[in-house]
C-alpha cells in the first residue's frame, strides 16, 4: 500500500485546511475561478474531478463482469443496497432533519438545498475510493473489481431518474437536461475513454504496458483529488468559517446514515453467510459515497456556492473519518463470518 492509502486521512484533512486557509486570503481568485462556467459546468472542477476519475476508470476491467455467475449474493447485496435502500434512506433523512427536527434552525429555501446535496449523495454510490477501502480490509480485488463494473453500469441508466425522483418528490426542481449532461460528463465519457485505453494498451503491448500506465497515473489521481478538496474548501471557506453549526447539522444526518446503511448492509452479508473478503467490499460500496459526481452535479444544478453544493462538501468532511471507522470495525470482526 502506497504511503497516499496508508495516510489517507492526514492528505484529505490537510487539502480541508489548506483549501480554507486560501478561500479566506485569497477570495478574489475563488470567485474568479467560480465564473469560469461552460452550460453550468465549472471547467476547472471538472477538469480536476476529470484528473482524478479517468485512472480509477482505466482500472476497471469490464470483462469480469463475466465472472458475475461465480458468486452472485455478494453482488446482489451490493445492488440492493446502492439503488434500492441507500437513495432513499438518505431522502428520507435529508427531509426529516431539515423539515422537521432542524426547522427551526435553518431557513426553508436553504433546508430544501441541504436535501438536494445529501440526495446526490445518496444516488452516488462510491466508484473510486472503494478500491482503497477494499484493500484496507483485505477485500478480494477481482470481485471488487465485477462489483465496481457492475455498479458503475447501473449507475450510467439509473443516477439521473432516481435523483429527479426524489429531488422532485421533495419538491425540488431539476433540470433534466443538467442532470443528463452531468451524467454524461461524469460517468459515461469517463468511463468509455479508461475502457477504450485499457482495450488499446492491452491489444497493442499486453497487460504490463497496462500496469505501466496506471502507475504513472496514479500520483495524477491523487493530484486531482486533493486539488479538489482544496478547491471546493475554498468556494465554501466563509461558510465554513462563520457558520460552523450549519457544517454540524448537514453532518449529523449523514453520518447516522452511513452507520446505518453500513448495519444493514454488514447485518445481511452475515445472514448470506458471505465471505468476508466479499462482505468488506460488498459493505463499503454502499456506505460510502461517488462525492466527485455528487459535488459536480450539486454545482452543475444549484451553483458553486449554493447549500447543496455546501452539503456535498460535508459529505467529504465526513466521508474519510467514518470510512476509517468501519474499516476499523471490519477488521476486527472478521470472526464473525469464519466458516461461512
Amino acid at each position: 500500500m502506497g504511503i497516499f492509502e496508508r495516510y489517507l486521512s492526514v492528505w484529505v484533512g490537510l487539502s480541508i485546511v489548506f483549501g480554507v486557509v486560501l478561500g479566506l486570503w485569497q477570495p478574489e481568485a475563488f470567485q474568479a475561478i467560480a465564473s469560469f462556467e461552460v452550460a453550468h459546468v465549472n471547467i476547472v472542477v471538472a477538469v480536476f474531478i476529470w484528473v482524478m476519475i479517468y485512472p480509477m476508470m482505466v482500472q476497471i476491467d469490464f470483462s469480469a463482469i463475466k465472472n458475475i455467475g461465480k458468486n452472485p449474493q455478494g453482488l446482489l447485496l451490493t445492488i440492493v443496497i446502492n439503488w434500492l435502500i441507500k437513495p432513499f434512506t438518505m431522502a428520507g433523512l435529508g427531509w426529516l432533519f431539515f423539515n422537521f427536527i432542524f426547522a427551526d434552525l435553518v431557513d426553508p429555501s436553504s433546508a430544501q438545498e441541504y436535501i438536494a446535496g445529501m440526495i446526490l449523495l445518496g444516488v452516488a454510490p462510491c466508484t473510486a475510493m472503494v478500491f482503497v477501502w477494499s484493500q484496507l480490509t483485505k477485500g478480494d480485488p477481482n470481485y471488487t473489481l465485477v462489483q465496481v463494473s457492475v455498479n458503475d453500469v447501473i449507475m450510467i441508466f439509473a443516477f439521473a431518474p432516481i435523483s429527479a425522483f426524489l429531488l422532485g418528490v421533495s419538491d425540488i426542481q431539476v433540470p433534466w437536461q443538467t442532470l443528463l449532461i452531468s451524467v454524461l460528463l461524469y460517468v459515461l465519457l469517463p468511463l468509455i475513454a479508461g475502457v477504450l485505453t485499457r482495450k488499446i494498451l492491452n491489444n497493442r503491448h499486453g497487460e504490463l504496458s497496462l500496469q505501466h500506465l496506471l502507475s504513472r497515473l496514479k500520483p495524477w489521481s491523487v493530484i486531482g483529488l486533493l486539488a479538489t478538496v482544496v478547491l471546493l474548501f475554498g468556494f465554501q471557506a466563509n461558510t465554513i468559517i462563520s457558520e460552523p453549526e450549519t457544517i454540524g447539522l448537514i453532518a449529523i444526518p449523514l453520518m447516522i446514515q452511513t452507520y446505518a446503511i453500513f448495519i444493514i448492509a454488514y447485518f445481511a452479508a452475515k445472514w448470506m453467510k458471505l465471505p468476508h473478503n466479499i462482505a468488506a467490499p460488498a459493505c463499503l460500496i454502499g456506505t460510502s459515497n461517488f462525492f466527485e459526481l455528487a459535488v459536480a452535479v450539486a454545482i452543475s444544478l444549484f451553483g458553486l456556492h449554493s447549500g447543496a453544493a455546501l452539503a456535498t462538501v460535508v459529505g467529504v468532511l465526513v466521508e474519510v473519518p467514518v470510512m476509517l471507522s468501519l474499516v476499523y470495525i471490519i477488521n476486527h470482526t472478521q470472526r464473525w463470518f469464519q466458516g461461512s
